[in-house]
Protein backbone atom coordinates (compact mmCIF):
# COMPACT_ATOMS: atom_id res chain seq x y z
CA UNK A 1 0.00 0.00 0.00
CA UNK A 2 1.56 3.56 -1.07
CA UNK A 3 2.52 6.19 0.92
CA UNK A 4 -1.05 8.61 1.27
CA UNK A 5 0.97 11.49 0.00
CA UNK A 6 3.05 9.27 -2.49
CA UNK A 7 0.16 10.09 -4.81
CA UNK A 8 0.69 13.70 -4.49
CA UNK A 9 4.53 13.21 -5.20
CA UNK A 10 4.37 10.94 -7.94
CA UNK A 11 1.83 13.67 -10.06
CA UNK A 12 4.52 16.03 -9.14
CA UNK A 13 7.18 13.86 -10.89
CA UNK A 14 5.47 12.49 -13.71
CA UNK A 15 4.35 16.43 -14.71
CA UNK A 16 7.84 18.32 -14.09
CA UNK A 17 9.33 14.97 -16.12
CA UNK A 18 6.94 15.55 -19.46
CA UNK A 19 7.96 19.34 -19.04
CA UNK A 20 11.36 18.28 -19.07
CA UNK A 21 10.91 16.10 -22.12
CA UNK A 22 9.08 18.91 -23.83
CA UNK A 23 11.53 21.34 -22.97
CA UNK A 24 14.43 19.37 -24.29
CA UNK A 25 12.78 18.73 -27.53
CA UNK A 26 12.09 21.91 -28.52
CA UNK A 27 15.38 23.48 -27.25
CA UNK A 28 16.74 20.77 -29.50
CA UNK A 29 14.55 21.25 -32.45
CA UNK A 30 15.19 25.40 -32.17
CA UNK A 31 18.99 24.75 -31.87
CA UNK A 32 18.83 22.72 -35.34
CA UNK A 33 16.96 25.58 -37.47
CA UNK A 34 19.01 28.74 -35.89
CA UNK A 35 22.38 26.44 -36.76
CA UNK A 36 21.13 25.37 -40.15
CA UNK A 37 18.67 27.87 -41.11
CA UNK A 38 19.15 31.16 -39.94
CA UNK A 39 23.41 30.97 -39.01
CA UNK A 40 24.06 29.04 -42.20
CA UNK A 41 21.65 27.56 -44.71
CA UNK A 42 21.87 23.60 -45.52
CA UNK A 43 21.06 20.55 -45.63
CA UNK A 44 20.92 17.88 -42.99
CA UNK A 45 20.40 14.45 -42.18
CA UNK A 46 16.96 14.59 -40.61
CA UNK A 47 17.46 10.74 -39.56
CA UNK A 48 20.58 11.63 -37.53
CA UNK A 49 19.19 14.29 -35.97
CA UNK A 50 16.24 12.34 -35.26
CA UNK A 51 18.41 9.98 -33.03
CA UNK A 52 20.31 12.47 -31.66
CA UNK A 53 17.22 13.87 -30.24
CA UNK A 54 16.38 10.21 -29.30
CA UNK A 55 19.42 9.99 -26.98
CA UNK A 56 18.66 13.84 -25.39
CA UNK A 57 14.99 12.56 -23.82
CA UNK A 58 16.67 9.15 -23.06
CA UNK A 59 19.38 11.24 -21.31
CA UNK A 60 16.09 13.02 -19.42
CA UNK A 61 14.49 10.37 -18.18
CA UNK A 62 17.74 8.71 -16.86
CA UNK A 63 18.31 11.72 -14.99
CA UNK A 64 14.76 12.19 -13.90
CA UNK A 65 14.75 8.54 -12.92
CA UNK A 66 17.44 7.90 -10.91
CA UNK A 67 18.63 11.28 -9.58
CA UNK A 68 15.34 12.40 -7.98
CA UNK A 69 15.81 15.20 -9.25
CA UNK A 70 12.51 16.80 -8.60
CA UNK A 71 12.07 15.51 -4.94
CA UNK A 72 11.61 19.15 -3.98
CA UNK A 73 10.37 20.73 -7.02
CA UNK A 74 8.14 23.02 -5.32
CA UNK A 75 10.08 24.10 -2.37
CA UNK A 76 13.21 25.32 -4.79
CA UNK A 77 13.52 28.75 -4.64
CA UNK A 78 14.29 31.01 -8.02
CA UNK A 79 17.76 30.95 -7.37
CA UNK A 80 18.42 26.90 -6.43
CA UNK A 81 15.88 26.20 -9.25
CA UNK A 82 18.38 28.44 -11.86
CA UNK A 83 21.27 26.22 -10.31
CA UNK A 84 19.67 23.07 -11.06
CA UNK A 85 18.74 23.68 -15.00
CA UNK A 86 21.98 24.28 -15.09
CA UNK A 87 23.52 21.73 -13.93
CA UNK A 88 20.91 19.56 -15.42
CA UNK A 89 21.82 20.82 -18.97
CA UNK A 90 25.45 20.27 -18.12
CA UNK A 91 24.72 16.68 -17.67
CA UNK A 92 22.84 16.24 -20.40
CA UNK A 93 25.28 18.30 -23.07
CA UNK A 94 28.39 15.87 -21.40
CA UNK A 95 26.26 12.59 -21.54
CA UNK A 96 25.29 13.71 -24.94
CA UNK A 97 28.86 14.09 -26.03
CA UNK A 98 30.06 10.72 -24.07
CA UNK A 99 27.07 8.96 -26.06
CA UNK A 100 28.19 10.54 -29.53
CA UNK A 101 31.93 10.06 -29.10
CA UNK A 102 31.28 6.07 -27.75
CA UNK A 103 29.05 5.03 -31.00
CA UNK A 104 31.93 7.04 -33.18
CA UNK A 105 29.48 9.94 -34.41
CA UNK A 106 30.44 12.86 -33.12
CA UNK A 107 32.33 13.76 -36.52
CA UNK A 108 29.04 14.40 -37.69
CA UNK A 109 27.82 16.74 -35.06
CA UNK A 110 27.73 20.60 -35.02
CA UNK A 111 29.95 21.16 -32.15
CA UNK A 112 27.74 24.94 -31.73
CA UNK A 113 24.11 22.79 -32.04
CA UNK A 114 25.74 21.85 -28.45
CA UNK A 115 25.87 25.65 -27.29
CA UNK A 116 23.22 26.99 -28.50
CA UNK A 117 20.68 24.12 -27.01
CA UNK A 118 22.31 24.42 -23.68
CA UNK A 119 21.30 28.14 -23.75
CA UNK A 120 17.84 27.50 -25.36
CA UNK A 121 17.45 24.50 -22.68
CA UNK A 122 18.05 26.57 -19.90
CA UNK A 123 15.90 29.36 -20.45
CA UNK A 124 13.25 27.17 -21.61
CA UNK A 125 13.15 24.69 -18.47
CA UNK A 126 13.80 27.66 -16.18
CA UNK A 127 10.81 29.22 -17.81
CA UNK A 128 8.43 26.45 -17.98
CA UNK A 129 9.60 25.52 -14.81
CA UNK A 130 8.85 28.38 -12.96
CA UNK A 131 5.09 28.71 -14.91
CA UNK A 132 3.95 25.14 -13.51
CA UNK A 133 5.28 26.05 -10.62
CA UNK A 134 2.95 29.35 -9.96
CA UNK A 135 0.04 27.75 -12.35
CA UNK A 136 -0.18 24.90 -9.85
CA UNK A 137 -0.15 26.55 -6.91
CA UNK A 138 -3.10 29.43 -7.98
CA UNK A 139 -5.16 27.14 -9.89
CA UNK A 140 -5.19 23.88 -6.78
CA UNK A 141 -5.71 26.23 -4.34
CA UNK A 142 -9.08 28.41 -5.71
CA UNK A 143 -9.69 24.47 -7.53
CA UNK A 144 -12.62 22.51 -5.13
CA UNK A 145 -9.97 19.64 -5.82
CA UNK A 146 -7.15 20.27 -3.33
CA UNK A 147 -7.19 18.71 -0.38
CA UNK A 148 -8.57 20.89 2.78
CA UNK A 149 -6.75 20.36 5.59
CA UNK A 150 -7.95 21.11 9.58
CA UNK A 151 -5.05 21.41 11.95
CA UNK A 152 -5.59 20.69 15.53
CA UNK A 153 -3.24 22.15 18.14
CA UNK A 154 -2.90 24.12 21.24
CA UNK A 155 -3.26 27.91 21.47
CA UNK A 156 0.09 28.73 22.48
CA UNK A 157 1.76 26.46 19.60
CA UNK A 158 -1.22 27.67 16.96
CA UNK A 159 1.28 30.43 15.46
CA UNK A 160 4.47 28.82 15.36
CA UNK A 161 2.20 25.22 13.57
CA UNK A 162 0.20 27.37 10.95
CA UNK A 163 3.51 29.26 9.65
CA UNK A 164 5.68 25.86 9.33
CA UNK A 165 2.49 24.15 7.26
CA UNK A 166 1.96 27.29 4.91
CA UNK A 167 5.46 27.97 4.53
CA UNK A 168 5.57 24.44 3.11
CA UNK A 169 4.75 25.52 0.16
CA UNK A 170 3.35 22.31 -0.74
CA UNK A 171 0.70 22.30 -3.77
CA UNK A 172 -1.28 19.80 -3.04
CA UNK A 173 -2.70 20.56 0.28
CA UNK A 174 -4.76 23.67 1.87
CA UNK A 175 -4.94 24.76 5.70
CA UNK A 176 -9.04 25.88 5.77
CA UNK A 177 -9.11 25.42 9.52
CA UNK A 178 -7.69 25.61 12.81
CA UNK A 179 -9.17 24.15 16.09
CA UNK A 180 -7.47 25.00 19.53
CA UNK A 181 -7.81 21.85 22.18
CA UNK A 182 -7.73 24.30 24.99
CA UNK A 183 -9.10 27.48 24.34
CA UNK A 184 -12.65 28.72 23.07
CA UNK A 185 -11.50 31.61 20.16
CA UNK A 186 -14.22 30.13 17.60
CA UNK A 187 -14.78 33.03 14.45
CA UNK A 188 -10.96 34.49 15.38
CA UNK A 189 -8.23 33.88 13.03
CA UNK A 190 -4.82 32.70 13.36
CA UNK A 191 -2.11 33.73 10.74
CA UNK A 192 -5.17 34.44 8.33
CA UNK A 193 -6.71 31.12 9.26
CA UNK A 194 -10.09 31.05 10.86
CA UNK A 195 -10.82 28.76 14.85
CA UNK A 196 -13.31 27.02 13.26
CA UNK A 197 -13.62 24.95 16.83
CA UNK A 198 -12.64 23.96 20.37
CA UNK A 199 -12.27 20.91 22.62
CA UNK A 200 -16.00 20.87 23.61
CA UNK A 201 -17.51 21.03 19.65
CA UNK A 202 -15.00 19.39 17.76
CA UNK A 203 -16.33 16.62 16.16
CA UNK A 204 -19.97 17.96 15.74
CA UNK A 205 -18.60 20.54 13.68
CA UNK A 206 -15.97 18.44 11.33
CA UNK A 207 -19.16 16.46 10.40
CA UNK A 208 -20.31 19.29 8.61
CA UNK A 209 -17.03 20.73 7.53
CA UNK A 210 -15.61 20.67 3.86
CA UNK A 211 -11.75 19.32 4.99
CA UNK A 212 -9.94 16.30 4.08
CA UNK A 213 -7.39 15.91 5.94
CA UNK A 214 -7.17 16.67 9.65
CA UNK A 215 -2.87 17.34 11.05
CA UNK A 216 -3.04 17.11 14.78
CA UNK A 217 0.15 18.77 16.71
CA UNK A 218 -0.90 18.18 20.40
CA UNK A 219 2.48 17.39 22.82
CA UNK A 220 2.26 15.71 25.78
CA UNK A 221 -1.57 14.89 25.13
CA UNK A 222 -2.62 11.69 26.89
CA UNK A 223 -1.75 9.06 24.20
CA UNK A 224 -5.59 7.82 25.22
CA UNK A 225 -7.08 10.97 23.76
CA UNK A 226 -5.55 11.14 20.77
CA UNK A 227 -6.17 7.62 20.18
CA UNK A 228 -9.90 8.21 20.42
CA UNK A 229 -9.19 11.23 18.09
CA UNK A 230 -7.99 9.27 15.64
CA UNK A 231 -10.66 6.78 15.76
CA UNK A 232 -13.58 9.47 15.45
CA UNK A 233 -11.70 10.75 12.53
CA UNK A 234 -11.26 7.73 10.26
CA UNK A 235 -14.78 6.58 11.24
CA UNK A 236 -15.61 9.90 9.38
CA UNK A 237 -13.32 8.74 6.35
CA UNK A 238 -10.74 10.92 7.12
CA UNK A 239 -7.12 11.10 6.63
CA UNK A 240 -5.06 11.74 9.93
CA UNK A 241 -1.46 13.33 10.50
CA UNK A 242 -0.41 12.83 14.28
CA UNK A 243 2.89 15.27 14.54
CA UNK A 244 4.55 12.41 16.55
CA UNK A 245 8.94 11.14 16.37
CA UNK A 246 7.87 7.33 17.24
CA UNK A 247 4.05 5.96 16.88
CA UNK A 248 2.85 2.66 17.19
CA UNK A 249 -0.30 1.20 15.91
CA UNK A 250 -2.00 -1.70 14.30
CA UNK A 251 -3.17 -0.72 11.06
CA UNK A 252 -1.47 -1.18 7.80
CA UNK A 253 -2.54 2.22 6.22
CA UNK A 254 -0.08 4.03 8.86
CA UNK A 255 2.80 5.94 7.43
CA UNK A 256 5.45 7.82 8.68
CA UNK A 257 6.64 10.90 6.80
CA UNK A 258 7.69 14.55 6.67
CA UNK A 259 5.41 17.50 6.43
CA UNK A 260 6.74 20.87 6.29
CA UNK A 261 9.24 20.02 8.78
CA UNK A 262 6.88 17.92 11.17
CA UNK A 263 7.28 14.43 11.64
CA UNK A 264 4.18 12.85 11.47
CA UNK A 265 2.23 9.81 11.51
CA UNK A 266 -0.61 9.28 8.95
CA UNK A 267 -3.68 7.13 9.53
CA UNK A 268 -6.46 5.70 7.03
CA UNK A 269 -8.34 3.01 6.93
CA UNK A 270 -8.78 3.04 3.81
CA UNK A 271 -5.65 4.42 0.65
CA UNK A 272 -6.55 3.94 -2.82
CA UNK A 273 -4.01 4.15 -5.85
CA UNK A 274 -3.30 7.20 -7.49
CA UNK A 275 -1.90 5.23 -11.13
CA UNK A 276 -5.73 3.66 -10.60
CA UNK A 277 -7.78 6.20 -9.62
CA UNK A 278 -6.43 8.03 -12.88
CA UNK A 279 -7.70 5.15 -15.00
CA UNK A 280 -10.75 5.11 -13.20
CA UNK A 281 -11.38 9.40 -14.00
CA UNK A 282 -10.43 8.23 -17.59
CA UNK A 283 -13.22 6.04 -17.30
CA UNK A 284 -15.33 8.65 -15.74
CA UNK A 285 -14.49 10.89 -18.71
CA UNK A 286 -14.85 8.17 -21.69
CA UNK A 287 -18.01 6.82 -20.58
CA UNK A 288 -19.87 10.50 -19.30
CA UNK A 289 -19.09 11.39 -22.81
CA UNK A 290 -20.40 8.49 -24.21
CA UNK A 291 -23.35 9.23 -21.89
CA UNK A 292 -24.09 12.47 -22.92
CA UNK A 293 -24.08 11.85 -26.78
CA UNK A 294 -27.17 9.33 -25.54
CA UNK A 295 -28.85 12.63 -23.51
CA UNK A 296 -28.73 15.19 -26.24
CA UNK A 297 -30.27 12.29 -28.80
CA UNK A 298 -33.16 11.75 -26.05
CA UNK A 299 -33.29 15.10 -24.51
CA UNK A 300 -35.73 16.41 -27.30
CA UNK A 301 -38.55 13.15 -27.08
CA UNK A 302 -37.97 13.65 -22.99
CA UNK A 303 -38.47 17.63 -22.70
CA UNK A 304 -41.54 17.44 -24.76
CA UNK A 305 -42.93 14.94 -22.85
CA UNK A 306 -42.22 16.39 -19.69
CA UNK A 307 -43.66 19.62 -20.76
CA UNK A 308 -46.80 18.61 -22.29
CA UNK A 309 -47.39 15.94 -19.32
CA UNK A 310 -46.53 18.73 -16.20
CA UNK A 311 -45.88 22.06 -15.78
CA UNK A 312 -42.42 23.13 -15.21
CA UNK A 313 -38.68 22.84 -16.13
CA UNK A 314 -37.27 20.46 -17.74
CA UNK A 315 -34.59 19.35 -15.78
CA UNK A 316 -34.55 19.34 -11.88
CA UNK A 317 -31.20 21.02 -10.17
CA UNK A 318 -30.90 20.55 -5.91
CA UNK A 319 -27.94 20.86 -3.97
CA UNK A 320 -25.86 17.36 -3.00
CA UNK A 321 -22.81 16.55 -1.16
CA UNK A 322 -20.05 15.23 -2.58
CA UNK A 323 -16.59 14.01 -1.67
CA UNK A 324 -15.59 14.90 1.75
CA UNK A 325 -18.53 17.73 2.56
CA UNK A 326 -18.03 19.02 -0.95
CA UNK A 327 -21.27 20.91 -2.09
CA UNK A 328 -21.96 20.64 -6.08
CA UNK A 329 -25.09 20.82 -7.97
CA UNK A 330 -26.74 17.84 -9.73
CA UNK A 331 -28.57 17.64 -12.45
CA UNK A 332 -31.82 15.55 -13.73
CA UNK A 333 -34.93 14.97 -15.84
CA UNK A 334 -37.88 16.44 -13.63
CA UNK A 335 -39.80 13.20 -12.51
CA UNK A 336 -41.96 14.80 -9.80
CA UNK A 337 -44.43 18.02 -9.86
CA UNK A 338 -42.62 21.51 -9.21
CA UNK A 339 -43.80 21.70 -5.52
CA UNK A 340 -42.76 18.11 -4.89
CA UNK A 341 -39.95 19.63 -2.18
CA UNK A 342 -42.75 21.57 -0.35
CA UNK A 343 -44.78 18.52 -0.17
CA UNK A 344 -42.26 16.38 1.06
CA UNK A 345 -42.47 17.44 4.42
CA UNK A 346 -46.42 15.92 4.72
CA UNK A 347 -45.02 12.92 3.28
CA UNK A 348 -42.80 12.19 5.53
CA UNK A 349 -45.14 9.46 7.97
CA UNK A 350 -45.26 7.32 4.74
CA UNK A 351 -41.70 6.87 4.72
CA UNK A 352 -40.96 3.34 3.66
CA UNK A 353 -36.81 3.73 4.39
CA UNK A 354 -35.66 3.07 7.57
CA UNK A 355 -33.21 5.98 8.35
CA UNK A 356 -31.59 9.09 6.57
CA UNK A 357 -33.37 8.90 3.09
CA UNK A 358 -36.52 9.22 1.81
CA UNK A 359 -38.44 6.36 -0.26
CA UNK A 360 -42.33 5.98 -0.97
CA UNK A 361 -42.94 3.65 -3.93
CA UNK A 362 -46.90 5.59 -4.46
CA UNK A 363 -45.38 8.71 -4.39
CA UNK A 364 -48.18 11.09 -5.28
CA UNK A 365 -45.29 13.95 -6.15
CA UNK A 366 -43.78 11.71 -9.05
CA UNK A 367 -45.86 12.41 -12.37
CA UNK A 368 -46.69 9.99 -15.52
CA UNK A 369 -44.04 10.89 -17.36
CA UNK A 370 -41.79 10.75 -14.20
CA UNK A 371 -42.59 6.81 -13.27
CA UNK A 372 -41.56 5.94 -16.64
CA UNK A 373 -38.42 7.78 -16.75
CA UNK A 374 -37.41 6.79 -13.03
CA UNK A 375 -38.56 2.93 -14.00
CA UNK A 376 -35.81 3.55 -16.81
CA UNK A 377 -33.41 5.52 -14.90
CA UNK A 378 -33.68 8.34 -18.12
CA UNK A 379 -33.78 10.51 -15.52
CA UNK A 380 -30.41 10.36 -14.30
CA UNK A 381 -28.30 10.76 -17.72
CA UNK A 382 -27.91 14.56 -16.91
CA UNK A 383 -25.53 12.73 -14.30
CA UNK A 384 -23.39 12.51 -16.83
CA UNK A 385 -22.46 16.26 -17.14
CA UNK A 386 -21.50 16.05 -13.43
CA UNK A 387 -19.30 12.72 -13.81
CA UNK A 388 -17.76 15.11 -17.05
CA UNK A 389 -16.74 17.84 -14.67
CA UNK A 390 -15.79 15.71 -12.04
CA UNK A 391 -18.43 16.08 -9.25
CA UNK A 392 -19.50 12.83 -9.74
CA UNK A 393 -17.55 9.56 -11.40
CA UNK A 394 -19.71 6.90 -13.03
CA UNK A 395 -19.31 4.20 -9.72
CA UNK A 396 -19.35 5.41 -6.03
CA UNK A 397 -21.92 6.11 -3.33
CA UNK A 398 -25.07 7.85 -3.87
CA UNK A 399 -24.80 11.69 -3.22
CA UNK A 400 -27.19 13.12 0.03
CA UNK A 401 -29.28 15.96 0.08
CA UNK A 402 -28.03 18.52 2.32
CA UNK A 403 -31.17 17.88 4.72
CA UNK A 404 -29.50 13.85 5.46
CA UNK A 405 -26.26 15.46 5.39
CA UNK A 406 -26.89 17.21 8.13
CA UNK A 407 -28.05 14.10 10.35
CA UNK A 408 -24.95 12.28 9.74
CA UNK A 409 -22.59 10.98 12.21
CA UNK A 410 -18.90 9.75 11.26
CA UNK A 411 -19.69 6.40 10.82
CA UNK A 412 -22.38 7.61 8.25
CA UNK A 413 -19.73 10.40 6.69
CA UNK A 414 -17.32 8.21 5.63
CA UNK A 415 -19.63 7.24 3.00
CA UNK A 416 -18.09 10.59 1.28
CA UNK A 417 -14.82 9.98 1.77
CA UNK A 418 -14.96 9.47 -2.29
CA UNK A 419 -16.36 10.66 -5.22
CA UNK A 420 -19.96 10.12 -5.47
CA UNK A 421 -21.51 7.71 -8.03
CA UNK A 422 -23.71 7.66 -11.04
CA UNK A 423 -24.66 4.04 -9.30
CA UNK A 424 -22.96 1.88 -6.68
CA UNK A 425 -22.52 -1.26 -4.51
CA UNK A 426 -26.20 -0.79 -2.93
CA UNK A 427 -27.79 0.24 -6.37
CA UNK A 428 -26.89 -3.20 -7.98
CA UNK A 429 -27.85 -5.08 -4.96
CA UNK A 430 -31.55 -4.07 -4.93
CA UNK A 431 -31.15 -0.96 -6.05
CA UNK A 432 -34.93 0.66 -4.76
CA UNK A 433 -36.12 -2.55 -3.19
CA UNK A 434 -33.63 -2.00 -0.02
CA UNK A 435 -35.36 -0.30 2.81
CA UNK A 436 -32.92 0.30 5.37
CA UNK A 437 -30.22 3.21 5.03
CA UNK A 438 -27.66 1.32 7.18
CA UNK A 439 -27.75 -2.08 5.05
CA UNK A 440 -26.92 0.97 2.49
CA UNK A 441 -24.00 2.53 4.64
CA UNK A 442 -22.63 -1.20 4.89
CA UNK A 443 -22.48 -1.63 1.21
CA UNK A 444 -21.42 1.61 0.23
CA UNK A 445 -18.51 1.29 3.02
CA UNK A 446 -17.25 -2.71 1.65
CA UNK A 447 -17.66 -0.75 -1.81
CA UNK A 448 -14.65 1.88 -0.27
CA UNK A 449 -12.43 -0.66 1.36
CA UNK A 450 -12.82 -3.11 -1.41
CA UNK A 451 -12.45 -1.04 -4.01
CA UNK A 452 -10.44 -1.76 -7.41
CA UNK A 453 -11.05 -1.14 -11.23
CA UNK A 454 -12.41 -4.58 -12.09
CA UNK A 455 -14.79 -4.15 -9.21
CA UNK A 456 -15.88 -0.76 -10.64
CA UNK A 457 -16.09 -2.74 -14.17
CA UNK A 458 -18.51 -5.46 -12.58
CA UNK A 459 -20.86 -2.75 -10.95
CA UNK A 460 -21.46 -0.62 -14.42
CA UNK A 461 -22.21 -4.15 -15.69
CA UNK A 462 -24.82 -5.32 -13.50
CA UNK A 463 -26.22 -1.44 -13.49
CA UNK A 464 -26.87 -2.29 -17.46
CA UNK A 465 -28.66 -5.45 -16.23
CA UNK A 466 -30.38 -4.24 -13.80
CA UNK A 467 -31.78 -0.94 -15.24
CA UNK A 468 -32.73 -3.34 -18.96
CA UNK A 469 -34.43 -5.86 -16.23
CA UNK A 470 -35.87 -2.92 -14.49
CA UNK A 471 -34.33 -4.72 -10.95
CA UNK A 472 -35.62 -2.84 -8.01
CA UNK A 473 -36.40 -0.17 -10.11
CA UNK A 474 -39.04 2.41 -8.90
Amino acid sequence: MENIRRKNKMIETYSVLLIDIFSVVVSYALALFIRFRLIHYESYPVQFHFMVGAYIVALCLLYNMFLDANSNFFTRGYYQEFYYIVRYTLILVVGLVVILYLTQQSYDFSRSVYVIFAALNIVITYAAHIVFKKSMWKFYRKSTSATKMLVITRDSMAQEVLENLIKGNEWYYEVTAVALYDADKKGQRIQGIPVAAGHSDLYETVVQMMVDEVFICLPETPAAEIRDMIRQFEEMGLVCHYNVDLFSRDNPNTYVQKMAGYSVISFALKTMDSRRLLVKRCMDITGSLVGLVITAVITPFVALAIKIDSPGPVFFSQIRIGKNGRRFKIWKFRSMYIDAEERKKELEEHNEMKGLMFKMEEDPRITKVGRFIRKTSIDETPQFFNIFVGDMSLVGTRPPTEDEFEQYNGYYRRRMSITPGLTGMWQVSGRSDIQDFEEIVKLDLAYIDNWSLGLDIKILFMTIFAVLGKKGSK
